[in-house]
C-alpha cells in the first residue's frame, strides 16, 4: 500500500513503465447523487483529447439511493467493449467501498473522500484521498441544496491532475453539458479547478496511469443510441409517434419530440406537422401505429420486452392486413419485468414471431450509433416497401450509453413509399385487387385513404380474406394468402441490410454475432489470433436470413453464435433455418445483465475448442 495523502504533486517517476491510454476507470456512486454530469464530463474530456473511450452506466431501477457504477474504458487500440477489470476506482459509495476496493486490479489506484475511515489493507494498490467537503465549502456561489451534487466535481479535478487530463477539455465538456449557461458552468468548473490545484499541491503521483493526447477521435462525435435512432427516424419522415413510457426506451421518444419540434414546425403557421402521443398503454400505442400506417403516415413507437408482449395482437393485425409501421425494441433483461436497467438481447424469438399463428417479422440489428441512425430512416422504407411491421432490435447498452461515432450520413436514397397507387394509376388500370400478387414477389399494391377515386377503396381486415379483401373462410383463399405472404417474406430477404462479413483465409472457425456484441467480438478475435486461432466473422444486420449467412456457415467447420441472452435465441433460429448445417453451429450465449467482455468470449471459444 502507498499512502500519498500529504506529499506535493510530481510526475510519475517510479520503476514501473507508464500505462498510457489503456485502462478502465470505475466510478462507484449512489443513484440520484448527480454523478452523471461529472462522469460524462470526464469521458468527453478524454474523447476530446483524441483518445478512444466508451462509457457504461450501470444503475439500479429506482430513482435514488441504491448503488450505481459508471465505467470509462480508455483504449489506445480503439476497443470499446466492457473490460472485466478496472484499474482506477473513484469510491463515492460507503456501502460498496469494501467490495469495490477488493475488485480493483492489482497495481491500481483508489480515490476516496478523506472524511471516510477506510481500511487501507491492500498493499498492492495506491490510495489517494480528496477533501470533498472542504473544497465544496470553499467554493463560491454554491447553494446548500446543490453541494452534495457538485461535490462530484472534486473527483473530476483530482483525476484530471492524476491522469493528466487537459483542464481545457474538461471545461469544454462541462460547457457542452450545460449548453453554455454561464452560472452552472462557472459553478461546476470552479470546483474542478480548486480540486485540480489541491491535487497538484498535495498528491504525489506514484502510479503509472496517464492520458496522453492522440488523434483517433478527431472529427467524431459522442452520442447515445436512442438519440441517434430518434434523429434517424426524423430523417426518415416519421410523422406519428405513439408510445407508453418504459425503461430503457423513453429517452428515444423524448429525443424524437425534441428533434421534431425543431425540424417539423410549419414556418408560416408555427404549427407542428407531426403528432407525439403518450397513450394509456402499449396496446393503445401500437394500435395508433396501425391506424396511422394504414392512413399513409410513417408511424413508430419505442418500447421494451414487456411492451412488446402487449403488442402481440395488433402486430398480428399489421402483419395480416399488411400495414407498415416501425417498432423500436430497446431490449432489457427478462423474464417478467426482469431487470429494467440491465441490457440484454433476449427478445429475438418473441419479436421475430410476434403475433398469432404463422407470423414472422423483419428485424434490424444496429451495432452502434451510425446504424442506429441509418436504421432509423431505413426501417420506414422497408416497412412501406414490404407493407409490414419492422422491429429494430436495439438494447439498453446502445440506447442509453454514449458511444463514439463518425459523423452521421444523410440518407443516400429518396424515401421509398412502396407500391402505392394514385388516381392516375387507377384510371390506367381500371381498378385493383388489394391482395393480388401482380408482380410475383408477394407484395401487393395498395391505395391510401383520402384518394379521390371510386376504384381506390378496399376493406382492411385482420380476418380471412381473398384477393379482393373480401371476407372469406374458403380453405383455398386462406392457403393462397399465406403462401403469398411467404413469398413476400422471401422477397424481404433480398431487401434487408446484408450481413457484414470478414472472411479470413484458412480459418476453420466462423463467428456470427449481432447488435452490440460486435464490440466484444472485434476485440476477442484479436485475442484469439494472438493465440493462433484464426476466425472469420459474419455480423448479422437483419432477419430474415439471406444466402450470405448460409454460405458463411457452409464455408467453416464450426460456427459460434455469440449473443447476450441465456438460451441462444439466434442460434436456435440458425438451426431452424439451416437444419442441414445445424451440426456445425454452436451457441455461445450468456446473460448477467452486463455487456459482454472480450475475455469472456475468448475463454468460451477456447474451452469449446479443446
Amino acid at each position: 500500500m502507498t499512502d500519498v495523502q500529504t506529499s506535493p504533486f510530481n510526475s510519475f517517476l517510479g520503476e514501473r513503465q507508464p500505462i498510457i491510454n489503456d485502462f478502465q476507470i470505475m466510478i462507484a456512486t449512489v443513484n440520484g447523487s448527480g454523478s452523471q454530469t461529472a462522469n460524462t464530463a470526464l469521458m468527453r474530456a478524454i474523447f476530446r483529447m483524441g483518445v478512444p473511450v466508451n462509457g457504461k452506466n450501470i444503475f439500479p431501477s429506482n430513482i435514488q439511493g441504491l448503488p450505481t457504477w459508471f465505467s470509462i474504458r480508455v483504449s489506445k487500440e480503439g476497443y470499446i467493449a466492457r473490460r472485466p477489470d478496472y484499474h482506477i476506482l473513484v469510491a463515492m459509495n460507503q456501502e460498496t467501498v469494501s467490495e469495490d476496493i477488493q475488485n480493483l486490479s492489482s497495481g491500481g489506484i483508489c480515490v476516496y473522500p478523506e472524511e471516510w475511515k477506510i481500511a487501507q489493507d491492500r498493499p498492492d494498490i495506491t490510495y489517494y484521498h480528496m477533501p470533498l467537503k472542504a473544497i465544496v465549502d470553499q467554493a463560491a456561489d454554491v447553494p446548500p441544496n446543490l453541494k452534495s451534487y457538485i461535490s462530484n466535481m472534486v473527483y473530476v479535478g483530482v483525476l484530471a491532475t492524476l491522469l493528466e487530463i487537459e483542464l481545457d477539455q474538461v471545461a469544454f465538456a462541462i460547457d457542452f453539458h450545460f449548453g453554455g449557461k454561464a452560472k452552472p458552468v462557472n459553478m461546476n468548473m470552479g470546483v474542478v479547478r480548486m480540486a485540480y490545484e489541491w491535487a497538484q499541491d498535495n498528491l504525489a503521483k506514484v502510479d503509472p496511469f496517464r492520458v496522453k493526447p492522440m488523434d483517433k477521435t478527431h472529427g467524431m462525435l459522442l452520442l447515445d443510441g436512442n438519440s441517434a435512432a430518434a434523429l434517424g427516424s426524423v430523417f426518415g419522415g416519421v410523422s406519428v409517434v405513439a408510445w407508453y413510457p418504459i425503461t430503457p426506451s423513453t429517452s428515444l421518444v423524448d429525443a424524437a419530440r425534441e428533434y421534431l419540434s425543431v425540424m417539423r414546425t410549419d414556418p408560416e403557421t408555427g404549427k407542428a406537422t407531426y403528432a407525439v402521443i403518450q397513450t394509456e398503454d402499449e396496446i393503445a400505442a401500437v394500435g395508433t401505429l396501425v391506424g396511422a400506417g394504414w392512413a399513409g403516415a410513417r408511424a413508430m413507437t419505442a418500447t421494451s420486452g414487456p411492451g412488446i408482449s402487449l403488442m402481440s395482437e395488433f402486430a398480428s393485425l399489421a402483419y395480416y392486413a399488411e400495414v407498415p409501421a416501425v417498432i423500436w425494441d430497446i431490449q432489457r433483461v427478462g423474464p417478467s419485468t426482469g431487470l429494467p436497467t440491465r441490457t440484454s438481447q433476449g427478445d429475438i424469438l418473441t419479436a421475430y414471431f410476434l403475433g398469432h399463428g404463422d407470423t414472422k417479422h423483419i428485424l434490424l440489428f444496429p451495432n452502434g450509433i451510425e446504424e442506429a441512425f441509418e436504421f432509423g430512416w431505413r426501417a420506414f422504407d422497408l416497412a412501406e416497401r414490404v407493407q409490414t411491421l419492422v422491429l429494430v432490435m436495439s438494447d439498453l447498452d446502445l440506447g442509453m450509453n454514449l458511444w463514439m461515432s463518425k459523423p452521421l450520413e444523410y440518407p443516400d436514397v429518396p424515401m421509398d413509399r412502396g407500391k402505392v397507387l394514385d388516381a392516375e394509376d387507377l384510371d390506367r388500370l381500371g381498378g385493383f385487387r388489394r391482395y393480388e400478387d401482380v408482380d410475383g414477389d408477394g407484395i401487393c399494391y395498395r391505395t391510401l385513404p383520402g384518394l379521390d377515386h371510386p376504384k381506390g377503396a378496399w376493406f382492411a381486415r385482420g380476418t380471412g380474406h381473398n384477393e379482393k379483401a373480401t371476407y372469406s373462410e374458403r380453405p383455398e383463399d386462406w392457403s393462397n394468402n399465406m403462401e403469398r405472404l411467404g413469398r413476400k417474406f422471401d422477397t424481404a430477404r433480398t431487401l434487408v441490410p446484408k450481413p457484414v462479413v470478414d472472411q479470413v483465409k484458412g480459418a476453420k472457425i466462423g463467428i456470427i454475432a449481432y447488435g452490440t456484441t460486435d464490440s466484444c467480438v472485434i476485440e476477442s478475435r484479436d485475442q484469439l489470433a494472438e493465440k493462433g486461432v484464426k476466425t472469420s466473422y459474419l455480423r448479422l444486420r437483419a432477419l430474415p436470413f439471406e444466402n450470405t449467412t448460409r454460405d458463411f456457415i457452409a464455408q467453416h467447420d464450426r460456427i459460434y453464435v455469440v449473443e447476450n441472452n441465456t438460451d441462444g435465441q439466434m442460434a436456435k433460429l440458425v438451426w431452424m433455418e439451416y437444419p442441414e448445417l445445424a451440426a456445425r453451429v454452436v451457441s455461445v450465449a450468456h446473460l448477467d445483465g452486463l455487456p459482454h467482455t472480450a475475455q469472456w468470449m475468448t475463454n468460451s471459444i477456447l474451452e469449446k475448442e479443446q
